[in-house]
């Protein structure tokens, strides 16, 4: 049997798993990225999980990787990255896990290694054609055709949250720009426009959008608004992209698709209302493999190296 080891790195917390070629998670570890210590501390760490998990399920025979940031997978390294790793743009991330794993790696974006994921063993396996959206603190996409993802000219295709949308108009955006979806339909951005109408504070909306959703469930009705007006900005984004892009399968993943049926039902109201009569039939669906996503997705990557 075939194993392979996986790793998803993000600014916060890194997991690693066992995975054998069916795509069974045999052994998981998760464990906090020391990202304020910097990169060679990040992959420490990261190879550090690695070692834990196969002390418990035995020896692989490669390692695949999901990194937050801009991945050049064919080079193996980050192109650039957030404040949320100090450092990391111009990691030689392949190279670098290789030597510490002493295996063959691969590496990708842990948006690009989530769609892999769903597509090979979740919500979009056996399509061949998947927009992912992955709608959370930020909101990121990938675009899956054939089992592989596109990654564009300068491996930064999926970038969907900077989009301009007419909501966001005038809105500061996390990249330094205006007018993008990220500003009025990510996750934060949401959760402040909450605070600011309602005059709380961050204080009293200390859940963060969690409470947004709890509210609206409740009949809240700037909670509505507001989760109406993030899933409207961010279904008119998606819809181009459909029309653009002509997907078998919209899959929707991330921290905000859990926001429940007040975000959801204007969501796929938006992206049929924007896109072309023929294609407005479109799926829209959740994700189904959470978290293990980007694992699977970067086994998937590993298990390439191999073949």
């Amino acid at each position: 049997m075939t194993v392979v080891a996986a790793l998803d790195i993000g600014g916060t917390k890194t997991a690693a798993a066992l995975v054998d070629g069916d795509g069974r998670l045999l052994h998981r570890r998760t464990v906090p990225t020391p990202a304020a210590a910097g990169p060679a501390a990040v992959l420490d760490a990261a190879a550090a999980a690695v070692a834990e998990v196969a002390a418990a399920g035995g020896p692989y025979a490669a390692a695949g990787a999901g990194s937050a940031g801009v991945i050049d997978a064919a080079a193996g390294t980050v192109l650039s990255a957030t404040a949320a790793l100090p450092g990391w743009a111009g990691t030689a991330l392949r190279d670098e896990l290789g030597r510490r794993l002493g295996v063959p790696v691969a590496v990708d974006n842990d948006v690009h290694a989530h769609a892999l994921g769903e597509a090979w063993r979740g919500a979009a396996a056996g399509r061949t054609h998947v927009l992912l959206v992955a709608a959370g603190t930020g909101i990121g996409g990938s675009l899956v055709l054939g089992g592989r993802v596109h990654r564009g000219a300068r491996s930064a295709a999926g970038h969907l949250g900077h989009m301009p949308v007419p909501a966001a108009t005038g809105r500061p955006c996390t990249c330094g720009g205006r007018g993008h979806a990220e500003g009025v339909a990510a996750g934060p951005a949401m959760a402040a426009e909450y605070a600011r109408r309602t005059g709380e504070g961050g204080s009293a909306v200390g859940g963060g959008l969690a409470v947004v959703a709890e509210r609206a469930a409740a009949g809240d009705a700037v909670a509505v608004a507001v989760l109406e007006e993030g899933a409207v900005a961010l279904g008119e984004a998606v819809g181009g992209l459909v029309n653009a892009l002509d997907p078998g399968l919209v899959l929707v993943t991330g921290g905000v698709s859990r926001c429940g049926p007040a975000w959801w039902r204007p969501l796929r109201a938006a992206i049929a209302a924007t896109t072309l009569p023929m294609l407005s039939d479109v799926p829209v669906v959740p994700g189904a493999l959470g978290e293990d996503a980007a694992l699977l997705g970067a086994a998937g990557l590993a298990l390439q190296v191999i073949a």
